[in-house]
């Protein structure tokens, strides 16, 4: 076992001792905070264990040495079969152990100051992780059972908002984040919950691939390269920013920048100019991401005299020549992005990963405006909330064809502060409550 992992595994334990001795735990255990959390950690490991039925050398070998516990073959089946970890229940219920940690943060009661949480739960992923690598074979089955896990874990956490981001990532600048960190970010935004187990699945396979890269163990060739499909204003480029700076913790990317294009950033009207623009893009995107938007435009014109092939053509060129240090992903409507990539064989075999992007609800809209509004020092009453939601579900059920999702939200937002400001703007010795409070009046 990694010398890193051993390290967390201890911290993970000492902060159990810390919580107990804080008087954290009420209930009355048949053993220390600790056993309980060690115990926890060989239920999880056993649990990563029936995505294949094998229980190698060196599985064993690495549950002795995370949790102390010397378990055999015998000893994890019984463990399988005791605790119903093959069962969906066991998904559904967050450990006491996670339970224990989201009430020493809700309370203060540990100097990790509102991060045991975290700590627990970074603490399982990169173990699940290590677990996963110790074998020879790495199956699309452990990534997710380990995705699946981890996601129930963060699930628990952000309903007490111990997930909330950290910061925002900045377009064109790195940000010097661990991947736990760039990881608790993504899973803090409202929705996008398929989008966040899809990233959360490829963040895993790529963290294991690094493990085993650097166990000179061999890992098959992934295309990191992503296509995103969805209506406008549901997150893309947003996730976008997020994966260049995962990608960069990672250190699947020398830089995690990310650079925006559209085709009017990649075809050229004239003879030899598109090839030159690509490529000033690509190079300007070298160590990062270069974010495609609306691609399905390269290809929708194929009359005489556009130049949209030839940027495909230069894009794909490049992308094979450029693979270790440079991530493209292609945006825009589903149906649209089917059409582009049927247009050309050589973007099916470089685009084998799509992630979809669902329009939001309007519960998720209010949600997104409600964080909006907090942003900029407003809230909303509960009358206000009552009929946003009514105006979100009446939009969401008669969708207009320029619909923009998040944008809607944030424009509602926008009309609300004026419509406010003009409302309280002659009032005598206006309070901080009346400033920032968006009342019904204030809604369309």
């Amino acid at each position: 076992m990694e010398k890193n992992i051993a390290e967390q595994v201890e911290c993970c334990l000492n902060m159990a001792d810390e919580i107990e001795d804080a008087g954290v735990i009420k209930d009355k255990l048949n053993t220390s905070f600790r056993d309980n959390m060690r115990y926890e950690m060989l239920k999880f490991l056993a649990y990563l264990s029936t995505a294949d039925g094998l229980y190698t050398s060196a599985e064993t070998e690495f549950v002795k040495n995370s949790t102390g516990f010397s378990a055999g073959e015998g000893m994890l089946r019984s463990i399988i079969a005791m605790e119903r970890l093959d069962a969906p229940a066991y998904l559904q219920n967050p450990p006491f152990a996670l339970k224990c940690c989201v009430l020493a943060d809700v309370k203060q009661r540990t100097s990790l100051r509102g991060r045991c949480a975290v700590t627990f739960i970074n603490t399982f992923r990169n173990m699940g992780q290590e677990f996963i690598a110790c074998n020879d074979v790495t199956s699309d089955e452990e990534i997710r059972k380990l995705t699946a896990y981890i996601g129930m874990l963060e699930k628990f956490a952000k309903e007490y908002g111990l997930l909330a981001p950290k910061g925002s990532v900045r377009e064109t600048e790195v940000e010097k984040k661990t991947v736990e960190q760039a990881l608790e970010e993504l899973n803090s935004l409202t929705g996008l919950d398929a989008v966040k187990q899809d990233v959360n699945s490829l963040v895993n396979l790529m963290q294991v691939q690094k493990i085993r890269e650097a166990r000179g163990m061999k890992q098959p060739s992934v295309s990191k390269h992503l296509v995103f499909s969805g209506n406008p204003g549901t997150g893309k480029t947003t996730v976008a920013r997020l994966l260049a700076g995962i990608y960069y913790s990672l250190g699947v990317l020398s830089k995690g920048h990310l650079v925006e294009v559209d085709r009017a950033g990649l075809v050229s009207g004239y003879i030899g100019q598109t090839a030159v623009k690509v490529m000033e893009a690509v190079d300007s995107a070298m160590g990062g991401i270069l974010f495609i938007d609306e691609a399905y435009t390269l290809t929708a014109k194929k009359g005489e005299g556009d130049f949209g092939q030839e940027a495909v053509d230069t894009l794909l060129k490049a992308m094979e020549d450029n693979r270790d240090d440079l991530v493209v992903i292609v945006a825009g409507y589903t149906d649209l992005m089917e059409e582009f990539l049927n247009s050309n064989p050589g973007l099916r075999s470089r685009f084998n990963k799509f992630i979809r992007f669902d329009d939001y609800t309007p519960e998720q809209l209010l949600e997104i405006m409600k964080n909006t509004a907090a942003k900029q020092d407003y809230l909303l009453s509960e009358a206000a909330k009552a009929k946003a939601l009514d105006y979100f579900t009446r939009r969401c059920l008669n969708k207009p064809e320029n619909f923009a999702n998040a944008r809607e939200a944030r424009n509602y937002l926008e009309r609300a502060i004026a419509r406010q400001a003009g409302r309280i703007v002659a009032m005598q010795d206006i309070d901080r409550d009346t400033l920032m409070t968006i009342e019904p009046d204030d809604l369309d």
